[in-house]
């Protein structure tokens, strides 16, 4: 009785104390205005640097640029010549080719080395750091090594493991039947470091319960990688498949330092003809016509894949 008591006078004194003042108007938009000063100076560096050139670029795209003269209106004429063109069909082609090439690889690696490195043994981040080198290395450097690591006389790095092996000296980036694959090969051994680690933040999620209800049926080590790890980690492959096709959709860096479209065009993508259309014969229009179509086609890639992932979930 005398809690009952004591509970009913604490209600009342409980609603005898004022309510607390809402806060005021102006410390609720302080709060909600504090986030973006301070990200204030990012996005004004990304409107100036980013937003405000692709806009300048979209407006070329329809122009005859012609500097110090004037530029001219020309419609679509810049689309249609250069859609036309048998040099960006050929580009088109390649990238494609590089895109998928160095996708599947750098993934299928990627995988494979996730599952040899998983694990909380302490010895393993030496290996990964280790592995993980060719991502934080300049393009530049990675280029340089794999250009004479690519020396196509028999004294070559590589060549000299081919002889070993029995086989003939190639000519690697010299020849245009070896090219575009020696570059994929590039793009895959810089790629695959990174999968691997989106893949070992994957890994970390996958319910153990299940590998050990899978042990206990006597399922093999391949069978619970079938069953239960590639299901599991089939977000991370969504994720990386965007990313992966985006990367080799706009690779230039590599195909620039190491053959620069040569030989014989064999290793032209789209970038390095943008590049060369721009600022080598000057053609400017038909050049930001051709990034601009690159870039709807990564737009309609992204798009496409965030709808996919949420039909997943």
């Amino acid at each position: 009785m005398a809690v009952t008591e004591a509970r009913a006078a604490s209600r009342k004194a409980q609603a005898r104390r004022p309510a607390r003042p809402a806060a005021p108007v102006r410390s609720r938009l302080r709060r909600g205005a504090t986030p973006w000063l301070f990200l204030a100076p990012a996005l004004l560096l990304f409107l100036y640097f980013k937003f405000i050139p692709m806009a300048q670029a979209v407006r070329m795209s329809f122009q005859e640029v012609r500097p110090f003269l004037g530029n001219t209106y020309v419609g679509g004429d810049n689309y249609a010549e250069i859609a036309g063109s048998s040099d960006f069909g050929a580009a088109v082609w390649h990238t494609v080719v590089l895109a998928v090439a160095t996708t599947a690889g750098s993934i299928l690696l990627g995988l494979a080395l996730a599952l040899l490195l998983e694990g909380q043994t302490r010895s393993l981040w030496f290996i990964r750091s280790a592995i993980f080198l060719p991502v934080v290395t300049a393009m530049a450097v990675v280029a340089e090594v794999w250009r004479v690591m690519y020396y196509p006389a028999e004294g070559g790095a590589l060549n000299s493991v081919l002889g070993v092996l029995g086989l003939g000296p190639s000519e690697f980036l010299n020849s245009p039947d070896s090219s575009l694959a020696s570059i994929a090969f590039v793009g895959i051994w810089r790629g695959a470091p990174y999968d691997m680690m989106i893949f070992l933040a994957g890994l970390a999620g996958v319910d153990r319960v299940l590998y050990e209800a899978s042990a206990v049926d006597g399922a093999s080590r391949w069978r619970r990688i079938w069953h239960v790890t590639l299901p599991g980690l089939r977000p991370v492959f969504a994720i990386l498949l965007t990313l992966a096709a985006i990367r080799g959709l706009r690779i230039f860096t590599e195909v620039f330092l190491l053959t620069n479209g040569g030989p014989d065009g064999s290793t032209e993508v789209l970038l390095t003809l943008t590049y060369k259309l721009g600022l080598e014969r000057n053609e400017l229009g038909v050049a930001a016509a051709g990034a601009v179509l690159l870039f709807l086609v990564l737009l309609v890639l992204t798009v496409a894949s965030r709808l996919r992932r949420r039909e997943v979930r």
